[in-house]
C-alpha cells in the first residue's frame, strides 16, 4: 500500500510531535509510537498497488515548481465511530488547489474509486490518536483541548510513502516545495 502525504515544517512538525509525546506521557496512547518512522502528515491519496517509477518520475515533474502551502490548524475533532482523534486545517484555497491538482494530474494511478482521499469524499487531517476507546477518546480529546493552541504552518514537501509492514512506514520519494514568491 502506497500513499501521498504532504509534509509540514519543522516548526508545525515539532508542534505535533510535543502533543504526541503528551498523550504518550500522560498514559492515554502511544498511537504515534505504533509505525516507526510515523511524521506528521496530511494523506493527499492513497493506492493499493503503484507503478512507482512512473509515479516518480511524475512526481518530480509535476511538483518541483510547486510552492509551499500555508496551514492553520484550528479544530479538534473526530470521525464518527472510528476512535480517530485529528487535527484538522482550514480548507485554504491553496490546500485545496494543492489536493484537487494532484488528483487531477495523477487520475490515472488512482487504483480505488471509493477512496476517502479522493476530491469529493477528502476531509484534511493529521492524526493525533487513532483506535481509542471511549475513554481514551474522552481523555485525549481533553488533554488536547486543555493543552493545544491554533497551529500556523506551511506544507514545505511531498511524499510518496510505502506501508512495508503494519509497524513500518517508508518514505520512497520526497519532492521539496518552492518558498513562495514575495511581490515587493
Amino acid at each position: 500500500m502506497y500513499g501521498m502525504i504532504a509534509l509540514f515544517d519543522e516548526q508545525t512538525e515539532k508542534r505535533i510531535q510535543g502533543v504526541w509525546e503528551g498523550l504518550k506521557q500522560e498514559g492515554i496512547t502511544s498511537y504515534a509510537y505504533d509505525v516507526s518512522n510515523r511524521e506528521p502528515h496530511l494523506t493527499l491519496a492513497s493506492y493499493s498497488s503503484l507503478n512507482v517509477e512512473a509515479y516518480i518520475e511524475l512526481m518530480d515533474s509535476h511538483y518541483q515548481t510547486r510552492e509551499v502551502v500555508n496551514l492553520a490548524f484550528n479544530t479538534l475533532g473526530t470521525f464518527i465511530q472510528s476512535g480517530t482523534l485529528f487535527l484538522s486545517p482550514t480548507v485554504s484555497s491553496g490546500l485545496r488547489e494543492l489536493h484537487s491538482e494532484h488528483h487531477r494530474i495523477f487520475e490515472k494511478f488512482n487504483d480505488n474509486p471509493e477512496s476517502l482521499y479522493l476530491p469529493d469524499s477528502w476531509i484534511p487531517h493529521c492524526t493525533l490518536a487513532n483506535r481509542l476507546s471511549r475513554k481514551e477518546m474522552k481523555d485525549a480529546f481533553e488533554y488536547c483541548t486543555d493543552t493545544l493552541k491554533p497551529i500556523v504552518g506551511k506544507i514545505v514537501e511531498v511524499a510518496l510513502i510505502e506501508l512495508v509492514t503494519p509497524s513500518e512506514v517508508q518514505i520512497v520519494h520526497s519532492v521539496s516545495l518552492k518558498e513562495q514568491k514575495h511581490l515587493d
